[in-house]
């Protein structure tokens, strides 16, 4: 699949497509992550295109996952078509106390991280949700990032602390078949196989243990990376999955 920057040159007799644009998925947090949030999930039918005009059509890479605690992961690149802009889902939130532990807004928002309440909000036009909380203000588990259709799940310590699963994403026919795109990633935290899974449409689970790292989300889905582990060693959150643009001829 492709990926990055190219040029669609708009055949003769064609007065409009239909379009899917969704944009790179977030990365997820370390130490108790938040899940990254999913690329914007955009489609339409009937857009208006001009015979012979060239088209700038860019598919956003995924942010990246990190295991610095001095670091935030990044969030997703935008995708674009013509008129049609999604925007990249927000970067999942560090949990360990330290000077970087924020969420991000985007096309989804990412999810809070251990001892955040704060999570980030979904991105207008409407495009897809926001990401969910931590709802104690310590030692319990991280947020899910958004998906195109749902909110992440919301981080626990009742009765034991419980990640938030990643947002579920929606579903498109335009390639010829129903397959789901932007899910959301899941949070992670401090208790073994506590971890939140990824939302349908790509999006990678938390870290379960101190020995593996949050889920990468899936490539060409915009899906978000899950939350890495909280204690030492850290391990570091997902990539976001890398977006998709699909264009229907309407002839």
């Amino acid at each position: 699949m492709f990926k990055g920057t190219t040029t669609w040159k708009c055949p003769t007799g064609v007065t409009s497509v239909d379009y899917l644009v969704v944009a790179g998925g977030g990365g997820g947090g370390t130490g108790g992550g938040g899940g990254g949030g999913a690329g914007g999930f955009r489609t339409g039918t009937g857009l208006t295109v001009t015979a012979g005009t060239d088209y700038t059509i860019t598919v956003g890479a995924g942010g990246t996952g990190t295991s610095a605690s001095s670091a935030n992961g990044t969030s997703g690149f935008s995708s674009v078509f013509s008129t049609i802009t999604s925007a990249g889902g927000g970067r999942g939130a560090n949990g360990i106390q330290g000077p970087s532990q924020t969420s991000e807004s985007g096309g989804s928002g990412g999810g809070a991280g251990m001892n955040r309440n704060s999570a980030g909000s979904a991105g207008t036009p409407s495009q897809g949700s926001s990401g969910g909380s931590c709802l104690f203000s310590a030692s319990a588990g991280a947020g899910g990032g958004g998906g195109a259709f749902a909110s992440g799940g919301n981080g626990s310590n009742s009765p034991i602390d419980q990640a938030g699963n990643g947002g579920e994403g929606l579903s498109s026919s335009i390639s010829g078949s129903y397959l789901t795109y932007a899910g959301g990633g899941g949070g992670s935290t401090n208790t073994a196989n506590r971890f939140g899974s990824g939302g349908n449409g790509g999006g990678g689970a938390g870290a379960s243990s101190g020995s593996v790292s949050g889920t990468a989300g899936t490539a060409n889905t915009g899906g978000g990376g899950g939350g890495g582990w909280y204690f030492a060693p850290l391990t570091a959150g997902g990539s976001g999955g890398s977006g998709i643009v699909i264009i229907k001829i309407n002839q």
